[in-house]
């Protein structure tokens, strides 16, 4: 799974790229994507509401997102935040489908 530098973890942050970063929407989840430039691996954030489930269908979205973005790290570019934000949808997505959506998001926004 994503490793601690590559995680946000403070409100803060989480609101700076939702707030500032580019947007890109697909069928199951919102892309938040800011290039800070800084000489660090990319760091991944989930926004995984009660909209979408209750707590053991929100956790398995959210380590769904992890995994698709533990395989995605080699190809995004160094210094990007990104926050990934689960509609309602993505609950009763298959995973093929759920790793196709969110890997065509992070291709066109934060591929180096």
């Amino acid at each position: 799974m994503l490793s601690r530098p590559q995680r946000l973890t403070r409100g803060i942050d989480y609101r700076t790229v939702v707030r500032r970063g580019a947007r890109r929407a697909g069928a199951v989840h919102v892309l938040h994507v800011v290039d800070t430039g800084e000489p660090r691996p990319a760091r991944f954030g989930f926004i995984v509401s009660k909209a979408v489930g209750g707590a053991v269908t929100r956790n398995t979205v959210r380590r769904r997102l992890k995994a698709i973005c533990h395989e995605a790290t080699p190809w995004v570019r160094d210094g990007a935040d990104i926050v990934i934000r689960a509609l309602p949808a993505s609950a009763q997505t298959p995973f093929a489908e759920l790793r196709r959506d969110v890997l065509r998001g992070l291709e066109r926004k934060a591929a180096s």
